[in-house]
């Protein structure tokens, strides 16, 4: 066998040594310190004068296609359901918990303030009129859409400092520009607008540093070199603070640093020790510090803002509700003695109270609700007694709860036996051995309140303290009960069960709070309480006090970070347009953000577009295996400059978009189309930088030489994407359609909008002097089957139940029945979809109950209870809480329990998976795409 040495030798003789001999023509100077063979000064600053015309052009075009008739839709599309919630939270001051940073939703709330909006519309549901409330949605829309426009100019010059022909440069600003899915997504108040403007600045600022560092040591530290690297570094932290996504992003540059820092440990003729050490320092400096500084100072603003409790402190530890406004807590006695009335919160679940109310179980012992409720509240008092009454100086017992008020306080011990009074039901914390009406489990047992004023209860009142030392806060709280330092399990004195909860929601009869049962075999942190709220008449001014430890700015910062993570982690059940990362670069599903008056927005890609930009990613991989495997069998080939020119230049590229688009496949969470939009932009790029080197910088294949071919190219590239993106237009901006032009482009099953949404003639779309659609209103497009059918009586409800009613005073003026076809997600079937699916799916019949109040004029009222003041602010796991002030009820509802799993592990999961619909926000805003 020939040694590889000669072999490559021959090579080289006979093959790509003529070729690197004419690019040492072009580069006749060889460098010998880490300066890039073959590269140029891309400075964007120097750009001729025609190059700005053309690009100042361009982004007028962007901004003609970006803006137009964006006030349409005039209602809620997608997740503009969370953004702009977010937005009105922000305004109040209300506190949320979001998966995502929030730099992109304090823009968008600072456009929405400085329009007008007060925060007032809530932004519920999808297809809720903007109009009539007066809502700047304009406004908010712009933030978004403008951040599209320029996205445009950044590809542009981000070309260019690649070193791309003015040419290259506009086709791909123009592909930006007319790139369908890009453009729907940026014109809704949306978070991916932000993420790629601020994904190409990063690649921007990265490429046009990296232009500086490879003209070596002549460039280094001079303030260009350090203006475009501390950019980087700006681009990274606001990429980062949109989105987690933008941790790709910091990958992709983060891999590119170490590249260039091993390049200058090998250069031992220009880089001593100490000058590679300032390089490290100077990356260590741009890239991590300044990103890590943007990124917490947001957060800092987030916190700012965020001063009042809302739907989201539920989310947060006790120590970080504490810091929100009315949620603070005064100073507290932290001796807990027999007498004391205290609250009593559940250490693990988000932290609720144990509670009780003036209503029933409707199955098992029918005796008095016990849940956990995640607000302050009167019913969250217990007054703590010992198992027997004290006795009097006459050496009688004292009868009552309140026979230790005078008495000198007797500190609660570890072991300690005791009895739970409910204050404002005068019954006593009870359990037995009967099944949860929910979880019926064999080791779980039910609690509940039982007895009355008077009554001196029984031995399944009686409750044994155990204080969990390990996780008790100082020496005294782990051998008696102290105020938030001790956290403790409660025994059943005759059944040996531990007082539990866990996250499962009791149905409408409970209001929908959280069980409580007794558990023989509970988990530890679902089994552990502690006293949050203590006095006794007799721990005077003078007593000890205790309150929760002030967080701090960091502490808060780790712990929403903590959550954060694991809200986005949990965001796993399935959703009707979701998607999974191979079926990205084919373009097979789209998503389906709204629909209204015959029109439809679906989100879906300029299909030329995005299949060139995959088959370039494809062409580019095809060359690297190649060019290894010839490497390997000992040809020259990076003797080339264009060739190695090409397979770093490209490389980066290919890289930023393996760096935005794999990460996807490790992920169980959520997923949808719009999360392959960084990538997109980087395999456009890649499409750009490969034409570019085919046409203009790769010499023998004779596009060189004529540049009109290359310019031809452009030009029809160009106007194919133009055609395809008009065909798709109306999808994009919610435009009037017809059935057929439907059809007609309709290239797959997969993409999965409803033709039939569309007028068959557009002469039927009626369109008033604002451009507001009027006319027939139809159903947002239903996701797929099975199907179901509700009947509808208007019959009203007994006084059995609990939830609000309207005044009993009201007769019943008439009964009325309908008949409704609904998916099983709850959404409005229309005629034309229910026969779609006759002889299809199998229908399933409900009854349902529905009141309407109305007034003497018949006008329809609202639910007045709905709105009442002094409710607590719900939960952000709940829909609606009630008003749980005690009140007197003869009976309870007995509506039936809901049904119930075997395992308690099962059933929690089954209520955090039970969410799906059509068309719908995305989980990831939060419940907060997101």
């Amino acid at each position: 066998m020939t040694p590889k040495s000669n072999s490559r030798g021959r090579v080289a003789e006979n093959g790509s040594l003529r070729d690197a001999s004419r690019s040492q023509k072009s580069f006749p100077h060889k460098p010998t310190d880490y300066t890039s063979h073959g590269v140029t000064d891309n400075d964007i600053f120097l750009m001729p004068g025609s190059d700005y015309q053309l690009l100042g052009l361009i982004t007028v075009v962007a901004a003609a296609v970006r803006l137009f008739r964006i006030y349409q839709p005039s209602s809620v599309v997608f997740d503009e359901v969370h953004f702009g919630g977010f937005a009105s939270k922000y305004i109040k001051g209300k506190f949320f918990m979001d998966v995502h940073p929030p730099l992109a939703k304090l823009l968008i709330t600072l456009a929405g303030w400085l329009a007008g909006f007060n925060g007032d519309f809530d932004f519920k549901d999808i297809g809720k009129d903007y109009l009539e409330p007066g809502v700047p949605y304009v406004a908010m829309r712009l933030l978004p859409a403008l951040m599209g426009v320029m996205t445009v100019p950044m590809m542009f010059l981000t070309l260019k400092a690649a070193g791309c022909r003015t040419t290259t440069a506009a086709m791909g600003a123009c592909l930006v520009i007319f790139e369908n899915g890009l453009l729907t997504q940026s014109r809704l108040i949306l978070l991916d607008s932000p993420l790629v403007v601020f994904t190409a600045f990063t690649a921007l600022a990265w490429t046009c540093f990296t232009n500086q560092h490879e003209q070596g040591p002549t460039k280094a530290f001079y303030p260009s070199w350090w203006f475009w690297l501390a950019a980087t570094g700006v681009g990274l932290g606001a990429t980062v603070s949109v989105k987690w996504v933008g941790l790709f992003t910091i990958a992709w540059v983060g891999s590119l640093t170490i590249v260039q820092l091993w390049i200058l440990l090998g250069d031992t003729r220009s880089v001593s020790v100490r000058l590679w050490f300032k390089h490290l320092f100077a990356r260590a400096f741009c890239l991590i510090a300044i990103p890590v500084a943007f990124y917490m100072a947001l957060f800092a603003i987030h916190f700012v803002c965020l001063v009042n409790p809302g739907d989201g402190d539920g989310f947060m530890s006790s120590e970080f509700q504490a810091t929100l406004n009315t949620k603070s807590m005064h100073d507290v006695p932290v001796d807990v003695a027999l007498g004391s009335r205290v609250s009593i919160r559940h250490h693990n679940t988000q932290g609720g109270y144990l509670h009780s109310h003036n209503h029933m179980y409707p199955t098992g012992s029918k005796q008095q609700q016990i849940t956990l409720y995640p607000h302050k509240d009167e019913n969250n008092v217990w007054i703590l007694e010992n198992q027997t009454q004290p006795e009097g100086l006459d050496g009688k017992p004292i009868k009552g709860s309140k026979s230790w008020d005078s008495l000198s306080p007797t500190m609660i011990q570890d072991g300690a036996v005791l009895r739970l009074y409910h204050i404002t039901t005068d019954r006593r914390l009870h359990s037995h051995d009967v099944r949860p009406p929910v979880t019926e489990a064999e080791w779980q047992n039910e609690v509940s309140a039982y007895g009355y004023d008077g009554f001196e209860g029984d031995a399944n009142d009686l409750f044994r303290v155990e204080i969990i030392k390990a996780m008790c806060d100082g020496a005294e709280a782990k051998s008696r009960l102290r105020t938030i330092q001790t956290k403790f399990k409660l025994v059943h004195l005759m059944t040996g069960c531990s007082l539990f909860s866990h996250k499962v929601k009791l149905p409408d009869w409970a209001f929908e709070q959280q069980e409580v049962t007794c558990a023989k075999q509970g988990t530890l942190p679902n089994s552990i309480w502690y006293v949050e709220q203590n006095e006794h008449p007799m721990l005077g001014a003078d007593a000890e006090k205790v309150n929760y430890r002030n967080p701090g700015f960091f502490g808060k910062f780790w712990e929403l970070q903590k959550v954060m993570w694991t809200t986005n982690a949990g965001l796993v059940e399935s959703h009707a347009w979701d998607s999974r990362p191979p079926s990205w670069p084919i373009l097979r599903r789209g998503i389906n953000f709204w629909g209204k008056d015959h029109r439809q927005i679906y989100l879906i890609g300029n299909p030329v577009i995005w299949w060139s930009s995959t088959v370039a990613i494809a062409v580019y991989m095809a060359f690297k295996g190649m060019s290894v495997l010839r490497w390997q069998r000992g040809y020259m080939d990076y003797d080339n400059v264009n060739f190695k020119r090409f397979d770093y230049e490209v490389g980066t590229s290919v890289l930023g978009w393996f760096f935005h688009y794999f990460p996807f496949y490790l992920m169980a969470r959520q997923l949808f189309l719009h999360h392959y939009f960084p990538a997109l932009y980087f395999a456009i790029m890649t499409l750009c930088q490969i034409y570019d080197f085919a046409t203009n910088r790769i010499g023998g294949i004779g596009l060189k030489e004529r540049p009109s071919i290359g310019m031809g190219g452009v030009v029809a590239f160009l106007a194919l994407s133009i055609v395809a993106f008009t065909m798709y237009a109306p999808l994009s901006y919610g435009n009037p359609w017809t059935q057929d032009s439907c059809k007609r482009v309709k290239l797959f099953e997969t993409w999965d909008w409803d033709c039939n949404t569309f007028y068959n003639d557009p002469n039927q779309y009626s369109v008033s002097a604002s451009g507001t659609p009027t006319g027939e209103k139809t159903s947002v497009p239903a996701a797929p089957p099975p199907a179901e059918i509700k009947v509808e009586n208007s019959i009203a409800p007994s006084d059995g139940f609990v939830t609000p009613q309207a005044p009993a005073a009201e007769s019943i003026l008439s009964r009325e029945e309908k008949i409704e076809y609904r998916d099983q997600n709850g959404n409005l079937l229309n005629e034309e979809q229910v026969k779609a699916l006759e002889g299809k799916v199998s229908f399933s019949t409900r009854y349902e109950t529905r009141t309407r109040v109305v007034d003497a004029q018949g006008r329809e009222l609202a639910d007045g209870s709905a709105g009442a003041e002094g409710f607590a602010p719900p939960h952000p796991d709940v829909d609606r809480e009630p008003n749980t002030a005690s009140s007197s009820s003869p009976q309870a509802s007995v509506s039936p329990a809901s049904a119930s799993p075997e395992e308690d592990l099962a059933k929690e999961k089954s209520i955090e998976d039970a969410k799906t619909g059509t068309p719908r926000p995305a989980s990831e805003g939060l419940e907060a795409t997101k």
